[in-house]
Formats: structure tokens, C-alpha cells, sequence
């Protein structure tokens, strides 16, 4: 290993995680990088580069903080080699692999190269001519006080398939499917399938089920003439707004970020204790 990228949390407390990385990179002549704003708010004893070169010039990217620090991260190496080692800080992380007491042996393993990749998609959301990137979700969201609700035609292969009116509609990837779309009564996804749930959240109409596309299905959100005004969000960030007649363009992308997998969870495991599921009193 030549070089560890670092991605660090805005808020919390990164500093014992960092120096344990320094410290380990220091024994070994390993490369410390990361973004020069976020190294200098802890004082961090890494190299600065731009945004743009991190993922390229690393050969792990460590993501310190939560999910929301890990999907920025994945954001960031879309389309490099790097993979991201997730490494929770305070809360319970679902994408995370380590606490920070097992970081030093988890880069060992790395640079040992006694890990696995697991490939994760992302989706592109695509309106007038702009692409926008997540890895959790895009949604069309109805805006508070803002008129009435998001009404959407879901339109598969060029052709109408169904209308919502809901307080949004959540087109979410595999990793999504525990997040909003999970909340919103969708499905649990295998990471390892390729495709695109569509869900629809408080739906006002009897037909309330969700709806999963295969990766090579062309899929586009038309928003009727019927519909409030609908923020566009990915990732849980607002990146614009859409008015009736507007269509949103959802593609999948597979494979688009790669996370560090050390064997000691399964995905099952991890759903089982992030989201606590139980089984039917019944079925004991």
C-alpha cells in the first residue's frame, strides 16, 4: 500500500481515529491524504489534495464518521479503483465495517490484502441536461405548505406503467433499500442485485406497492400537471426542483463504488442488527 485517503465526518470527534491511521502509515511509509479543509479543522498530519485527485492517489479510502460520511465517500471514488473502508464513529453505522479500536488491524489486513471487495451501485438521476450521482436514493419529494402532493407517472421502457400521488417517490438502489425506501414499507435488496426499487411514501391511492426494475430497464419519472412543487433529493441533499411537465431520467450504475468487506459480517447480519428485526411472536 502506498497511500491512505482520508474522508472524515463534519462534526464528529475524528482525531483518535486519524491518529491511529497516522501513526500505523508512519511505521510502514504509507502516504497520509486527505481534503485540505477537513484536515486542517483537526489539525490532521496528512497531505492535501483536491477533491478530484483523493480517490485516484489512494489505494484505500478510510471513511470516519457515519453512513452519510460513507455514502460522500462512495461518491467521491465513483468510477476509481479505491475502495472505502468504513469505520463507525459514535452511532451504529449500516455501511460501516469497523469501530475504531480494530482500525490498525483492518489496514494491516488491507495492505496484507487478506479482505474482499463488495461492488455496490449507484443511480444517476438525469434532468435538463444535468446528472446528479447517489448511491442511496433519489427522491421526489413534495415540499411542506407548498401546494398538493408529488403526483408522478412512473414511465418503464418509454411507456406508462403508473401514477403515484404521495408525499414523495423514492427510487432507491440495493444499498437504499434499508434507508427511506425502507422506511416507506419497501423491500430489504441484496447489495449484490442490480437494479432500481421505486417506492411510494403515504401514497394516496389504493395501488401502494413498490415496483423493482432490472439494471437494463429504462426508467423516467414524469411529473402530471396535478403535482405541488417537488424537491429533488439524493442522498437525503436537496439538488433541485421540478415542475409538472419536468421528467427525471433514472439509470443504474453498476458497480459504480467498491467498500472493503474483512469477512467478520454478513449483509444479513448487519440488516438483522442496524434495523433490530425480529421475527412474528407467533412463529416462537
Amino acid at each position: 500500500m502506498n497511500a491512505v485517503g482520508l474522508v472524515l465526518h463534519p462534526g464528529r470527534d475524528c482525531r483518535t481515529a486519524v491518529r491511529t491511521i497516522t501513526e500505523w502509515a508512519r511505521a510502514r511509509e504509507v502516504a497520509v491524504l486527505g481534503l485540505e479543509v477537513e484536515i486542517e479543522r483537526i489539525g490532521a498530519p496528512a497531505a492535501a489534495v483536491e477533491q478530484r485527485h483523493l480517490a485516484r492517489r489512494s489505494d484505500v479510502v478510510v471513511s470516519l464518521g457515519g453512513d452519510g460520511t460513507m455514502l460522500r465517500s462512495m461518491r467521491l471514488v465513483r468510477g476509481c479503483p479505491a475502495p472505502v473502508l468504513g469505520v463507525n464513529l459514535g452511532r451504529l453505522g449500516f455501511l460501516a465495517e469497523i469501530d475504531v479500536p480494530e482500525l490498525a488491524g483492518a489496514l494491516t489486513a488491507i495492505d496484507e490484502r487478506r479482505f474482499t471487495v463488495e461492488a455496490r451501485s449507484g443511480v444517476r438521476a438525469t434532468l435538463a441536461g444535468e446528472d446528479t450521482t447517489a448511491f442511496n436514493d433519489i427522491a421526489l419529494v413534495r415540499i411542506p405548505g407548498r401546494g398538493s402532493t408529488a403526483a408522478v407517472e412512473v414511465q418503464v421502457e418509454g411507456h406508462p406503467f403508473v401514477r403515484y400521488a404521495a408525499d414523495a417517490v423514492v427510487v432507491a438502489t440495493p444499498t437504499g433499500s434499508t434507508a427511506y425506501s425502507f422506511s416507506a414499507g419497501g423491500p430489504i435488496v441484496s447489495p449484490s442485485a442490480e437494479g432500481l426499487l421505486v417506492v411510494p411514501v403515504a401514497p394516496h391511492s389504493v395501488f401502494n406497492r413498490a415496483l423493482f426494475l432490472s439494471g437494463g430497464e429504462k426508467l423516467a419519472l414524469e411529473v402530471l400537471p396535478t403535482s405541488g412543487a417537488i424537491a429533488v433529493e439524493a442522498d437525503g441533499r436537496v439538488v433541485g426542483h421540478v415542475l409538472p411537465g419536468d421528467v427525471v431520467d433514472l439509470t443504474l450504475l453498476p458497480a459504480a463504488a467498491r467498500v472493503v468487506r474483512l469477512g467478520r459480517t454478513t449483509f444479513y447480519q448487519r440488516a438483522q442488527r442496524r434495523l433490530r428485526l425480529t421475527g412474528s411472536v407467533e412463529a416462537d
